[in-house]
C-alpha cells in the first residue's frame, strides 16, 4: 500500500556525481537533462572524482574507465561482437585501450547526437538546472571555484546540499 506522498510525481531531483570518468559523468547528465525536459527541477552535485566533470582542465578530456570496469561487455556490440563476451580487466591496462574505448564511446554518442560534457552542462544550466561543486572535495583536491567551469552555481557543503535537496516530491540520486 502506498502513502499519499509516494503517489506524488517527482518535482525535484538532486543528483550526486561521484565518478569522474566519461562513463561515470554521462548518466547524471542524461538524468538531469531528462528531468528538466519533463519540467522537474534538477540539480547536479559533483563530489570527489566527479569534480573531473567540472574542472576546466579535465572536463573536455574525460576517459572511459577500462580497468576494473566489469560492465564493458555492454560496449562489445560497438565492435560487432556479442554482449555476452566479457571484457577482460587485464586488457584495459594495455596502453591505448582506454583511449580506444573513449574514442569509440565518443563516436557513438556523436552518432546519437549526445552532446559533449561542456555542452551538456550548458543545456542543463540554460534549462534552469543547478550545478554545484562539493566544498569538502574541493578542499581535499586543492581546487578553487575559478578552477571549475564558469557557470557552476556554487560550492556547497553536504549540509547545504541536503537543505537544497529537501522538499516534498524531492529525490536524491547517486551515480
Amino acid at each position: 500500500m502506498t502513502t499519499p506522498e509516494e503517489d506524488q510525481p517527482a518535482k525535484k531531483v538532486s543528483i550526486i556525481v561521484s565518478r569522474g570518468s566519461l562513463d561515470g559523468i554521462y548518466p547524471a547528465l542524461i538524468m538531469a537533462n531528462g528531468a528538466r525536459m519533463e519540467g522537474i527541477e534538477a540539480s547536479l552535485f559533483f563530489t570527489f572524482f566527479g569534480l573531473n566533470g567540472l574542472a576546466k582542465k579535465t572536463m573536455d578530456h574525460l576517459k572511459v574507465a577500462t580497468v576494473g570496469n566489469s560492465a564493458l561487455n555492454m560496449a562489445m556490440p560497438m565492435l560487432g561482437l556479442p554482449m555476452t563476451i566479457p571484457f577482460p580487466t587485464v586488457v584495459g591496462a594495455i596502453p591505448g585501450v582506454s583511449a580506444f574505448a573513449t574514442g569509440l564511446m565518443n563516436k557513438e554518442m556523436e552518432h546519437l547526437d549526445i552532446p559533449p560534457v561542456r555542452e551538456f552542462l550548458e543545456l542543463i544550466s540554460d534549462s534552469g538546472g543547478k550545478i554545484y561543486g562539493c566544498k569538502l572535495a574541493m578542499d581535499m583536491f586543492k581546487l578553487k571555484k575559478e578552477d571549475l567551469w564558469e557557470r557552476v552555481d556554487g560550492i556547497l557543503t553536504m549540509g547545504d546540499f541536503y537543505t537544497q535537496a529537501a522538499g516534498a516530491g524531492s529525490h536524491i540520486l547517486f551515480t
